[in-house]
């Protein structure tokens, strides 16, 4: 039996209620046209890490990724399969007019996370960044509608911005799972020992690293502080907040004295709640 587009949003929206974190906080600012869009997005994007995720087997899920590209295909074709966000999705794609060729790259990002993780430079690092993060602020800027084409270059900056600030809070996991995100040339200039860091324990100038690769995120969030301003006025709010939550996260990371391999450092709900109750406000 076919869905329909109302039973598709209605679907997104539950995906997003249940496993979005930072995203649904700043969501709730949001017409609601606008919101269904973003829960569309983040289904889609949801299932591409599921997919990523969920098998212990790194051929078996890029397996499931590679038939998950081709189900895109058939989808931006005409020819939805049975999945139920599809109909939610393509018409947030068509309503918007956003580029397929992000929804490609997500799925590439993601599929490059099943391989152990190395860059040798920050560069390549930053490709890796554009693909799971930039793309997603880039389709998100499609949705909020931006009034200059900058828009798109500081969405790429705000995304490369989150994604160094998901590192830093990720470390200890992902080392567990035998990836290194942090560059090679950078573990170097601190003396940090990348197989101490696979085997949980720290070296060097560890904290210096930390502090650099933070500086480093944070100079990404200065250069695309302007661009709340380069949307509609609806949806000010809610990327204003979405800013304001992944800064409060590098901001805890460094309150707590980056000490990251120790616990996992998030934000609380009630700072969540606090950070976009300030957004709503008009306070940065």
């Amino acid at each position: 039996m076919s869905v329909t587009v109302s039973e598709s949003v209605r679907y997104c929206r539950r995906i997003t209620r249940n496993r979005a974190r930072n995203f649904y906080y700043a969501f709730v600012l949001l017409p609601r046209a606008e919101h269904d869009a973003m829960c569309a997005l983040y289904a889609f994007m949801r299932r591409c890490d599921d997919l990523s995720d969920d098998s212990p087997d790194p051929a078996a899920a890029k397996a499931g990724l590679e038939s998950w590209r081709r189900e895109l295909d058939a989808a931006l074709a005409g020819r939805p399969p049975a999945h139920p966000l599809w109909p939610a999705f393509l018409d947030t794609v068509d309503r918007y007019h956003i580029p397929a060729r992000y929804f490609y790259e997500m799925i590439e990002g993601v599929s490059s996370d099943l391989d152990p993780a190395e860059f040798a430079t920050f560069s390549e690092l930053y490709r890796y960044c554009y693909r799971v993060a930039s793309v997603v602020g880039l389709s998100v800027i499609h949705i909020l509608g931006y009034t200059s084409d900058r828009a798109l270059e500081l969405a790429e900056k705000c995304g490369i911005a989150f994604q160094l600030t998901n590192i830093l809070r990720d470390v200890r996991e992902d080392a567990a799972c035998g990836r290194i995100y942090l560059p090679t040339e950078d573990l170097k200039r601190f003396a940090v020992e990348r197989q101490a860091l696979l085997e949980g324990r720290t070296s060097g100038d560890w904290q210096g690293l930390l502090r650099f690769e933070a500086d480093r995120a944070r100079s990404f969030y200065q250069e695309s502080a302007s661009l709340p301003g380069l949307v509609k006025p609806s949806s000010r709010r809610a990327l204003r907040a979405l800013i304001a939550i992944y800064r409060a996260l590098l901001e805890k990371i460094e309150r707590e004295d980056f000490d990251i391999m120790s616990r996992r450092i998030s934000l609380t709900p009630l700072e969540k709640t606090s950070v976009v109750a300030r957004a709503w406000a008009g306070f940065d």
